[in-house]
């Protein structure tokens, strides 16, 4: 697996009352939120992404109060046009 470098502040981790290793998972998963909400990937890449399976991403998405699933209401209207 490819690693990314970050440099943050020393006090980051006494901010947000975290270990590295903890911070590390929150931005994995907070990074795949977003660009799953976003339309840039997929649940399961977001899963993957996150470090976790597409069931916990689910779960971390609605104890987040995010949408699990994405509805493009224009391509909905669409769709019930045609019948």
């Amino acid at each position: 697996m490819t690693q990314v470098n970050v440099e943050l502040p020393e006090k980051v981790f006494s901010v947000l009352h975290c270990s590295p290793d903890e911070l590390s998972q929150e931005m994995r998963l907070a990074a795949a939120t977003l660009w799953y909400q976003q339309g840039r990937i997929s649940q399961e890449w977001a899963a993957s992404i996150a470090g976790m399976d597409r069931t916990d991403f689910l779960l971390a998405l609605a104890e987040m109060g995010k949408d699990s699933f994405h509805v493009d209401f224009d391509e909905l209207d669409r769709e019930l046009n045609r019948g």
